[in-house]
């Protein structure tokens, strides 16, 4: 049996949260042991504890850009070590042998400590595509290409990314996510957000989900489709998302766009939920747009599963997951205006129900969640 220290960026519910819950959950447990530290607590430790996987916290620092200053540099430096120490010093305690590290998000390079004090591999799964700054950028693909003995990208974008900032292709490995089906489905009951969201149910809801930061394109996504409302009298706008703490203003940005935008009464923000099954059940039509290429997002995935149409813009893992004219449609990035027009187009020729039944065979045959878990477990075995 291969025991398997799983290091993380946080402990949320988000997508590459989601991801890391799905694949220890589904490992074959009689061949793989998962030990789980994070850098803080909350959900995701929780959902992992229901799952019978052993999770630790140990607060690591998670490369952010409160660091990136002279005073940051030191303190993440100084926490780098003392805590990477720390890890070791509590598996040794509970005499955990590691037999290879998996660390998810380039956010944490505690990793590269490890497999160098307990000389054993280290392999890197990357859900992020950096452009910028570019200097971090560089820095963090030469740790990859210096420390991983594998990394383990979720699409070709990803790996045409790490090879153009010096990432040596052999190294590199394309393992598609993959989601619970059965979970995200047409079958999902949705039906009490109409109460909830206080919205009639002859509405045409158009939304998005995705943490408020600074690319995952809330603005654009307003800029674009607010003017419709005044053309579609039945048409509602959903975004879902919170902030990463200490950037809770915004948030305050958003809900103040939002307040002066007219029909803003058809505008519905929610911060996280627990619910996102539902909600993206509920929504006829997902829109991801992104400002900077989206690695391969979980959302879109999930939005797939429960049958439905997804529209964007065209980078980042979203172009192997939407096939033009078939479960969606995706527009050239940060053309808010083709954005519109495509969602307009969409709305008035309601291919969204036909799509909507496509994004679920493309799941299916595509995203599926044994495939996964089984690629995965291949590449641990050295199969792949």
């Amino acid at each position: 049996m291969k025991t398997i220290l799983y290091l993380h960026a946080g402990a949320e519910m988000y997508g590459a949260d989601k991801i890391l819950l799905e694949l220890v959950s589904g490992l074959d447990k009689t061949k793989f042991r998962p030990i789980v530290i994070l850098p803080t607590d909350g959900v995701l430790r929780k959902k992992l504890e229901e799952e019978n996987i052993f999770v630790h916290v140990i607060s690591y620092p998670v490369l952010r850009r409160k660091y990136f200053n002279p005073k940051g540099i030191a303190d993440y430096i100084s926490n780098y070590k003392s805590k990477s120490d720390d890890i070791i010093k509590f598996l040794d305690k509970n005499d955990i042998k590691i037999d290879l590290i998996h660390v998810n998000t380039l956010a944490v390079l505690e990793g590269i400590r490890l497999k160098n004090k307990l000389d054993i591999p280290l392999y890197w799964h990357i859900h992020e595509i950096i452009t910028h700054p570019k200097i971090i950028n560089k820095f963090l693909c030469w740790c990859v290409n210096h420390y991983a003995d594998r990394a383990i990208v979720v699409s070709g974008p990803v790996k045409q990314h790490l090879i153009n900032s010096g990432v040596n292709a052999n190294k590199i490995k394309v393992i598609h996510n993959g989601i619970d089906s059965d979970i995200f489905s047409p079958k999902v009951k949705s039906n009490y957000l109409y109460k909830e969201w206080n919205i009639p149910q002859n509405t045409i809801k158009v939304g998005m989900i995705g943490r408020v930061n600074n690319w995952k394109g809330q603005e654009d996504f307003l800029d674009s489709l607010a003017p419709l409302l005044n053309e579609f009298d039945n048409l509602y706008l959903f975004i879902v998302g919170s902030a990463f703490k200490g950037q809770e203003w915004r948030i305050d940005d958003l809900k103040r766009k939002i307040k002066y935008l007219p029909h803003n009464n058809r505008i519905i923000f929610s911060e996280f939920r627990k619910d996102n099954y539902a909600v993206e059940h509920f929504f006829d039509i997902l829109i991801l747009p992104s400002t900077s290429p989206d690695p391969l997002p979980t959302v879109v995935l999930e939005t797939m599963g429960c049958g439905r149409a997804v529209l964007g813009y065209a980078h980042g893992g979203i172009t192997e997951m939407v096939k033009n004219q078939y479960n969606g449609e995706l527009v050239s990035p940060l053309d808010k205006k083709a954005l519109r027009k495509a969602v307009e187009n969409c709305i008035i020729s309601k291919k969204y129900k036909e799509w909507g039944e496509n994004s679920r065979k493309r799941l299916l045959d595509n995203f599926s969640l044994d495939k996964f878990i089984n690629n995965f477990e291949k590449i641990y075995k050295g199969e792949m």
